[in-house]
């Protein structure tokens, strides 16, 4: 009798873990983004798109994944939408690439802070979506946090909105296609391959190329954007399918967290107006998530029917 609600519970702490190593990993990204160094943001970027092919290749098969793949590149529609969702994270990773090798990790971080706040704006901007007071609290207690920073330190942080309007966009594309997390990262990789591939060919042609010309460290690195790019990733879908979204939630403040960190390590700027944005953006954040919560309380009160209930998807 004791024994029904082992599995479930052995779910969800696989799930947790998951989430926390991946999310863990991206925190941590930066560290290794630092270690390509001298190699140039575009062509770190143009690697992680050409090794990220080979290795989704394997985890789709590994995965058993290639008939949903297929049918997804058959669709026109879904290709269209993927080309876009493509260009949209490949502009977040070369901004954070660039933004890493030139000594803004924190702004980096805010990026990501105050993207949550970001897919709220547009919920109400594209989607007529209505604001909850906690919500709209937060959105004004986050400007007021970026417009001190802006003010106080004289810099508008434009790699932080850049990261949250590409990432934002992606996410919107991404929330629109009916297909599954690797099967979409691998179509989008594969139709940005061909631009990633000519651009190493062009900077090994006119002598510019890093790999194979710096050291075997190097190389391997650079060969190691695959999984570093796709591993966090799967790691993410299989939490995903096992906890839900408030608790995914909180898990994704893991990673700006551990950038933030990274970046004062790095000896970076952080002034008293970094303190007070940086404040107001958690206070803007924790009122979001408790409303988050209390929402998926209220929903989770309700009868749930058992046929719902079996239909959640297992990865």
């Amino acid at each position: 009798m004791n024994d029904a609600p082992a599995q479930p519970r052995a779910e969800l702490r696989f799930g947790l873990i998951a989430g926390i190593i991946a999310y863990g990993l991206w925190g941590l990204f930066p560290i290794y983004l630092k270690a390509l160094l001298p190699t140039d943001a575009l062509e770190v970027v143009a690697h992680r798109i050409v090794w990220s092919v080979p290795f989704g290749a394997l985890v789709l098969s590994m995965r058993k994944q290639w008939r949903e793949t297929v049918a997804a590149i058959m669709k026109p529609k879904i290709v269209l939408l993927l080309g876009l969702s493509s260009i949209f994270i490949a502009g977040n990773w070369l901004v954070y690439v660039w933004s890493v090798d030139h000594n803004h990790v924190l702004e980096a971080s805010l990026g990501y802070y105050i993207n949550p706040l970001i897919f709220i704006a547009t919920g109400v901007i594209v989607l007529k979506e209505r604001l909850s007071r906690l919500q709209t609290a937060a959105v004004i207690i986050a400007a007021i946090g970026v417009a001190t920073l802006t003010v106080g330190a004289g810099v508008f942080p434009w790699q932080s909105f850049a990261l949250a309007f590409l990432f934002t966009a992606y996410g919107f594309v991404r929330k629109t296609t009916p297909v599954g997390a690797m099967p979409g990262l691998f179509i989008e990789t594969l139709l940005l391959s061909p631009v990633a591939l000519f651009y190493l060919l062009w900077l090994a042609k006119t002598g510019a190329l890093t790999f194979l010309h710096h050291s075997v460290a190097l190389d391997i690195l650079l060969v190691l954007a695959g999984p570093v790019t796709i591993g966090p990733l799967v790691l993410f879908a299989l939490a995903a399918r096992r906890l839900t979204l408030t608790t995914l939630g909180f898990l994704q403040y893991i990673g700006p967290t551990g950038q933030l960190f990274l970046g004062l390590y790095y000896g970076e700027t952080f002034t008293h107006y970094h303190a007070i944005c940086f404040g107001l953006i958690w206070v803007a954040l924790a009122l979001v998530s408790f409303d988050a919560a209390k929402n998926s309380a209220a929903l989770h009160s309700k009868p749930i029917s058992r046929a719902a209930v079996s239909a959640t998807p297992k990865s």
